[in-house]
């Protein structure tokens, strides 16, 4: 009986032990610091937060690394670097230091900072604001800030992109 006990004993030490173990393990992959950089992308599986298209080419894909302050950043992936620049502005945190804006090249589909990338235009792109992003300065292309204001000149002559928008109609008016 005594070794019966000591057997249950040592069974449930070991047991508590292996638990403890494991939530340790489970807990210092959460640490206390936010993730940098852009992340993996699953490609034609996850969508835009934005439009809600999903995600397939990889050449003007971008992603968007932020958050409310006093939170960890989280990332939000877009099919279009229009969709992020849009959506990212309706944000109270899209000026917040740690706010990330990465975009695909358009060439070759590695990730860049999207704030030091250049941009040209006449790119087929899958929400149509046809911006390719580049790390190297091209002949005519522009800086972010120039991208983001042709974003909202497409914005405003298109309203197609995004939820609640319209397309103009032949007459310049409105078609719901």
């Amino acid at each position: 009986m005594c070794i019966a006990l000591a057997m249950t004993r040592i069974y449930f030490i070991h047991r508590r032990f292996l638990g403890l173990l494991l939530i340790s393990f489970l807990l210092s992959g959460c640490s206390g610091e936010d993730a940098t950089g852009p992340g993996e992308v699953r490609w034609d599986r996850e969508t835009c937060t934005r439009c809600g298209m999903t995600i397939g080419d990889r050449h003007s894909a971008a992603q968007v690394r932020g958050g409310p302050a006093g939170q960890h950043t989280r990332l939000y992936l877009f099919d279009d670097i229009g969709c992020a620049v849009i959506w990212l502005e309706g944000q109270s945190w899209a000026d917040d230091p740690r706010t990330e804006i990465w975009v695909t090249d358009h060439r070759d589909g590695r990730w860049i900072d999207a704030r030091q990338a250049s941009y040209i235009t006449g790119i087929r792109t899958s929400m149509s604001y046809g911006l390719g992003a580049q790390r190297e300065p091209a002949t005519d292309g522009m800086d972010f800030s120039r991208a983001r204001e042709v974003i909202h000149e497409i914005e405003r002559r298109e309203h197609i992109h995004g939820g609640g928008h319209h397309k103009p109609d032949a007459g310049g008016g409105v078609q719901p």
